[in-house]
């Protein structure tokens, strides 16, 4: 079956579907019940699968991650829903302590099979806290997975993959992307979570971007077109572990590589897969691997976002200096 659906609307039947399937998935976090969440992510859930399956927490990220890991360990599957991308930090004790280390800890004998949902980036006119871009801080951590999604099918499909998977992911949604459509067939046989995607082929340069950056990256592939030039764009899709398999061939068959991300680039991701990409693809590479992100300064105030997000005048003007080598 085939519908319109926007991202956010994929991962409200996404979340649907998983606790239809396996009556220990738990969804937790502020707000989610009765208000549907602030961006109505879980909206009719706690009507439909009441107040013990979805629940309001108090407004403490530590003690929704904390219960979560108890309740993992009592053979749940918590799926945690922190509100906004910068209320993750009093949480970032028990994720990188506990949930990242508990199952090898215990050799094995204790999963935790725990979903952290994270709206996250810029782009939405908001206040302080509520448009950052955390993800380097989970991929640098062993024991957790990162997924960043950009689209409604990957939505959709990912976040029931995400619930069913043994161990603790942290899972990263487009806050500005959400009202996004794109057509899901949900009656489909999903890809594999852990794997990037061309998502459009090209010859020139190949543009890599996972979560808001994915749309960036394709409009600036329109663009560069006008102009004669061929990109090709990779939705890398997930962060960790990273699957650069498809990255090193575009990279060999172009020669040139752009990374784009809203972090900042000091120390990002775009680092240590631009590290990657020059080890494995050095005797194709035309030009340095390019990257592409935000400044190396705090989120600035919503009425200078734009000056601070890539957009696509900054890709295609990677694109141009990658071109001149």
């Amino acid at each position: 079956m085939t519908e319109t659906l926007t991202i956010g609307k994929a991962l409200n039947l996404g979340l649907r579907r998983a606790m239809e399937d396996d009556a220990k998935v738990v969804l937790m976090g502020e707000d989610i019940g009765r208000l549907g969440g602030v961006f109505r992510i879980t909206d009719g859930l706690q009507k439909d699968f009441g107040e013990d399956r979805v629940v309001d927490t108090p407004l403490a990220e530590a003690g929704i991650l904390g219960t979560a890991v108890g309740l993992a360990m009592r053979g749940y599957r918590p799926v945690c829903e922190i509100q906004f991308d910068g209320f993750v930090f009093p949480a970032y004790n028990q994720i990188v302590t506990q949930v990242a280390k508990i199952h090898a800890r215990s050799r094995g004998k204790l999963p935790m099979p725990i979903v952290i949902r994270i709206p996250f980036g810029g782009g939405i006119g908001a206040v302080e806290h509520h448009s950052e871009s955390p993800e380097a801080y989970f991929a640098h951590t062993p024991g957790l997975k990162v997924v960043a999604v950009s689209n409604p099918v990957d939505a959709y499909w990912g976040i029931q993959q995400a619930v069913a998977h043994p161990d603790p992911i942290v899972f990263l949604e487009p806050k500005r992307r959400y009202w996004e459509k794109a057509e899901v067939d949900t009656g489909a046989t999903p890809g594999p979570l852990f794997a990037s995607r061309v998502v459009r082929g090209g010859d020139d340069v190949t543009v890599l971007a996972y979560g808001p950056m994915v749309k960036t990256a394709l409009q600036a592939a329109e663009a560069a077109a006008e102009e004669g030039r061929s990109v090709e764009v990779v939705d890398l899709r997930t962060i960790s572990p990273l699957d650069l398999d498809p990255v090193f061939d575009s990279v060999r068959r172009t020669g040139r590589c752009v990374v784009v991300h809203e972090a900042p680039v000091t120390l990002g991701l775009g680092a240590e897969i631009a590290a990657r990409v020059t080890e494995t693809c050095f005797h194709s590479l035309e030009a340095p691997v390019l990257r592409v992100g935000g400044y190396d300064t705090p989120y600035p105030p919503s009425k200078l976002e734009e000056e601070y997000l890539p957009d696509l005048d900054r890709v295609l003007d990677a694109v141009d200096r990658a071109m001149e080598f």
